[in-house]
């Protein structure tokens, strides 16, 4: 037994040896791979530090004139969506790929999502099960005021601001079209809950806006967690209809049904195929 053991780890050596390129003797100590760097920001209008991961795309120089669009996402913490969002952006960025165009992104780190990304609630049920809701006015203030300026000032950006939000990040993003759509340029929705308060967001007016690309994905998501039936697919059409309804030239609506993915698998392609569907 021992002797195949033996033999078998001197095989495995001599594949990584002859399938890899030598490493050089005097490197001997294993460096950090680094994707990004974690900045932080005091917020007066959440009244707390907030952490921001940063991703910069290759070439990024603060002392050069080049400037980087900015792609807000949230849930942006390393253990959330910010490591695989910076893939698809750093590929799609790759010159032999050239989709996307080279940009920064922002991963704003989740502390309690229900209180930052959801609008006071009437019905009980939502209330009982989520007793810190109701403060994204908190939130899209902290974006408007504080987070924006600060990206703006400290790295070199460009006028084009993309937000990306799923689930009740997707709600927080539709709020933000519905109420503060000139924030961005640029809204990435995926399988937003546009049940929350019984869907009281899409029953409000939406105001006219000028020059906006929207992604709207959802999958096959079923019926929303409401004591009065309603239908996330549904909801997210809905959505999309009723921006279509404003018959303005100057704004894309793309609506994206993914019946192969659920929930908790969509966030990854809804968000590479919005990069096709944004930069043809």
């Amino acid at each position: 037994m021992k002797i195949s053991l033996i033999f078998l780890f001197v095989i495995f050596s001599a594949s990584l040896t002859f399938g890899q390129r030598p490493i050089p003797e005097q490197s001997g100590v294993a460096k950090h791979f680094i994707l990004g760097m974690i900045d932080e920001i005091q917020s007066n209008e959440l009244n707390e530090k907030r952490v921001l991961n940063i991703y910069l795309p290759e070439g990024y120089n603060q002392k050069d004139t080049i400037r980087y669009p900015v792609i807000y996402l949230l849930d942006g913490s390393a253990d959330e969506d910010f490591i695989h969002i910076v893939g698809l952006v750093q590929f799609n960025s790759f010159e032999w790929v050239n989709q996307v165009p080279k940009s920064i992104v922002v991963g704003i780190a989740t502390v309690d999502r229900r209180t930052d990304f959801t609008f006071p609630t009437t019905v009980t049920e939502d209330k009982s099960a989520n007793p810190t809701s109701g403060h994204s006015n908190r939130f899209i203030s902290f974006i408007e005021k504080e987070l924006q300026p600060y990206i703006q000032e400290k790295y070199k950006t460009s006028s084009s601001k993309t937000i990306i939000g799923q689930s009740l990040g997707g709600l927080l993003a539709t709020e933000i079209l519905f109420k503060k759509p000139e924030l961005f340029n640029k809204y990435i929705i995926v399988s937003p809950s546009l049940w929350w308060d019984n869907g009281s967001l899409l029953n409000q007016p939406l105001t006219r806006f000028e020059h906006k690309d929207i992604y709207i994905g959802v999958g096959k998501e079923g019926l929303a967690p409401t004591k009065i039936p309603r239908v996330m697919e549904v909801d997210a059409n809905v959505l999309a209809d009723k921006i279509k309804n404003l018959k303005n030239r100057n704004v894309n609506v793309y609506f994206d049904y993914l019946p192969l993915e659920n929930h908790a698998t969509i966030m990854h392609q809804a968000v590479f195929n919005s990069f096709r569907l944004f930069y043809p």
